[in-house]
Parts: structure tokens; C-alpha cells; sequence
């Protein structure tokens, strides 16, 4: 497939210098953490970047971002997501404390299954995005890195009005777990290798404990990529051992963030702090499916008012998220959106060159009203205005297995 890459070298280029950089610039080196799998990314020739305040690997130097892109579409890529937040919600009023502070039904959530969901502030903000699961005795929250901090804050402010109230719910941190991400056609088939049973029962956006490698882990499968994959919750000291025992698999490579920021681009996936920050409701977000008819019927959650509103009065949406295809140079984040008589009507959040289309691809918002597939529009791209066209997302079709 890489032969028939038109201009693959220097699409390769594009995809590597700005993505490096990008990384580079995410936090301060001198506060950097380590990841359980640090000295495995190194041994295996990891190149190390700070991001969200840990050092994580960008790339490999047995293959490089549009390789490692390619293969995970193709094959299958382990990630170390370790560096994100995993959190138990415990309590017999668990679900009706964490209902207010995020847009799902965890009341008719059935054991076993999880959710993309968005925390919102007053404003109806998203203050990020997260996965919830539903457990037997408690909820699994994973969220991100770099909003850890100020996730932790906001919800340990509502848990304690909640519990002064008399409400019976308490947060626990997972700091014994580390976590990584198979993604890919061969991840599954990997997978079963070291659980000894077929996972074709196992359906997307479900979670389950499970032994891997004779480990007991909590095993969910999603991921960011479009693919079909799994996340997997290991015991810290064991992960360099499971993560060994599926690159064994000769199916299964090393992925990093560079590869992982396209992949999850060309599957119309949100980036926190990119493409979703704490003045962008859900419905402009494109967001709307993650609340469920039941939530927009009782609301009871932060910004219900503002949010609700938006899905009632259509008109009221200001700007929306849209996908792009984008003539000439990628449009990286920040740049300006036009309409086709030079007005500026939004701008670029996340764009690269799309290793799959071949073809330059973007999100971004924009004037409602400019939101319709196939509007044509412009960018402008170190101050040259080149043409774009609003696209569907994702920008490759999902294969999250059903």
C-alpha cells in the first residue's frame, strides 16, 4: 500500500514535523512524568515527547507516523494510554450524583456496557469528554490527561456538596492500573490468543474482567481510532509483560501519538482542547447522540437549560462542527475559515494530510448555516486562501465490531 502512496514522502514530512512540534509543546519537560512502559518505549526505539505532563512516544524508529498509521488501518498497533485518568465511582447514589455532572442515562445503562459522555459546566460547556462503564458495584471513568487536574477538581467540589447532603457516593483514583489500546482488524484475533476464547460475543463500547495472559484485567472494547480494538486496565507491574506477550502476535506493532492523532482525525474524533473546550456545547460539538431521549426530558444535569434549548431551537445553534476537505496545503489548527465572498466564518481545530484518502482533511466550526455537506468554502493557510469543501465525518468509515 505505501507504493502507491502519491507524494507519500513528503505527505510523510507533513504528517511528522507540525505533529512533533505539536507534542513538544504540549507541557513543561521539567515536570514530565514516566509512564510504566517508558523504558519498553525506549528499548524499542521510542522517540519521546512531553504531552499532557507525561513523556510519551510519537513515533518508533522502526516506522515512522504514516507507517504506523497504515498499519494500524491494515494490521493492529498497541497504545500506551496509561497517562489517562481511570477513577471508580462507588456508592448506592452513584449513578444519581454522577447524572449530574454528565449528559448519560446511567440509570438504564445495563451491567457490562460504557458510553461516551461529556462532563458540562454551568454554561453547558464541555469541561471534557470521557468514557463511563457501568460495573457491578461501582462506575469505571476514564478521562483525559490533561484535563485530569481540573476533572478531579470539578467533580470532587459537586461529590462533597453531594455527600453533605447525605448522599452515599465517593471517588477512588486507579493508581495500580496501567492502560493500553490494541486497535485494528488483527487486534481481536491478537487479543484472543491471550484469553484463550473467542471475543466475537464481546460487542463495542462493552467492558468486562477478564484473565489476559492469566492477568486478571478489566477489558473494554473501543478505542480512538475507527477500528475495532480493546482497552485494557493492567495491573501495573504486568503491563510490559502483556504488552510483550500481544506483540508477539506478528500482526502487532508499536503505535504513537503522531499515528494516533491522524487515525483518530480521519475517524471524525474529538480532541479535548482542540476540538472541544469549556465554551462548546455538546449540540454544536456534534455531540447531540451522547444525550439520550430520557436526559432530554428531565434534564437534571449542568447547563441543561442552555443545552436543551439548542436541541429544541435548532435556530439558537451559532456555529457547528464540520469536517473538511481541503485543497492545497494542510489546514492546521487555527486557521481561518471563509465563506466565498472572503468573510471569515470559523476556523481549523484539528487538520493533516489523510494517509488513507490521500486527500487533506480538517475539522472545525463554523457559522450555522455553512454547516451543509458539500458547501463550498475556503481556508486560508499561511496567509494563502486555498479551497475546501464541507465533508461528512468520519472521513473513513468506522469498523467497530458489531
Amino acid at each position: 500500500m505505501l507504493s502507491r502512496f502519491h507524494h507519500r514522502a513528503s505527505l510523510a514530512a507533513m504528517a511528522t514535523r507540525p505533529a512533533a512540534k505539536r507534542f513538544y509543546a504540549a507541557s513543561a519537560e521539567k515536570d514530565v512524568k514516566k509512564t510504566a512502559l517508558y523504558d519498553f518505549h525506549v528499548q524499542h526505539g521510542g522517540k519521546m515527547v512531553p504531552f499532557a505532563g507525561y513523556a510519551m512516544p510519537v513515533q518508533y524508529k522502526n516506522m515512522g507516523m504514516l507507517a504506523s498509521h497504515l498499519h494500524t488501518r491494515e494490521k493492529a498497533s498497541i497504545f500506551d494510554v496509561s497517562h489517562m485518568l481511570q477513577t471508580r465511582v462507588v456508592g448506592k447514589d452513584r449513578k444519581k450524583f454522577f447524572e449530574t455532572l454528565v449528559v448519560a442515562d446511567l440509570h438504564q445503562m445495563p451491567v457490562g456496557q460504557g458510553s461516551l459522555s461529556v462532563f458540562t459546566n454551568e454554561q453547558g460547556g464541555i469541561i471534557d469528554d470521557t468514557i463511563i462503564m457501568q460495573q457491578e458495584n461501582c462506575l469505571y471513568v476514564v478521562s483525559n490527561a490533561a484535563c485530569a487536574d481540573k476533572d478531579l477538581a470539578h467533580i470532587r467540589k459537586h461529590l462533597a456538596e453531594f455527600q453533605n447532603k447525605g448522599g452515599d457516593v465517593d471517588l477512588q483514583i486507579i493508581d495500580d492500573h496501567s492502560l493500553i489500546a490494541i486497535q485494528g482488524p488483527s487486534a481481536a484475533a491478537a487479543l484472543e490468543q491471550l484469553v484463550g476464547k473467542s471475543l466475537n460475543d464481546f460487542g463495542f463500547m462493552h467492558g468486562r474482567f477478564m484473565d489476559v495472559a492469566g492477568i486478571p484485567c478489566h477489558v473494554a472494547r473501543s478505542g480512538y481510532t475507527g477500528e475495532d480494538g480493546f482497552e485494557l486496565s493492567i495491573p501495573t507491574p504486568e503491563i510490559v509483560n502483556i504488552t510483550q506477550k500481544l506483540m508477539e502476535n506478528p500482526d502487532v506493532e508499536l503505535a504513537g501519538l503522531g499515528a494516533r492523532d491522524s487515525l483518530r482525525l480521519e475517524a471524525g474524533l474529538c480532541l479535548y482542547g482542540n476540538d472541544l473546550d469549556d465554551t462548546t456545547t455538546p449540540i454544536e460539538a456534534g455531540l447531540t447522540w451522547t444525550i439520550p431521549k430520557s436526559r432530554r426530558e428531565t434534564g437534571g444535569f449542568l447547563g441543561d437549560k442552555h443545552i436543551l434549548s439548542q436541541i429544541k431551537d435548532k435556530k439558537s445553534i451559532q456555529r457547528r462542527r464540520v469536517g473538511l476537505i481541503v485543497q492545497g496545503a494542510p489546514a492546521r489548527e487555527g486557521a481561518e475559515i471563509l465563506d466565498k465572498e472572503g468573510q471569515v466564518i470559523g476556523k481549523v481545530t484539528s487538520g493533516c494530510p489523510s494517509p488513507c484518502l490521500k486527500k487533506n482533511i480538517a475539522m472545525g466550526y463554523v457559522k450555522s448555516g455553512f454547516h451543509k455537506k458539500g458547501t463550498e468554502l475556503s481556508v486560508k493557510v499561511r496567509n494563502k486562501v486555498q479551497d475546501a469543501v464541507i465533508s461528512k465525518m468520519p472521513f473513513v468509515e468506522a469498523k467497530y465490531h458489531k
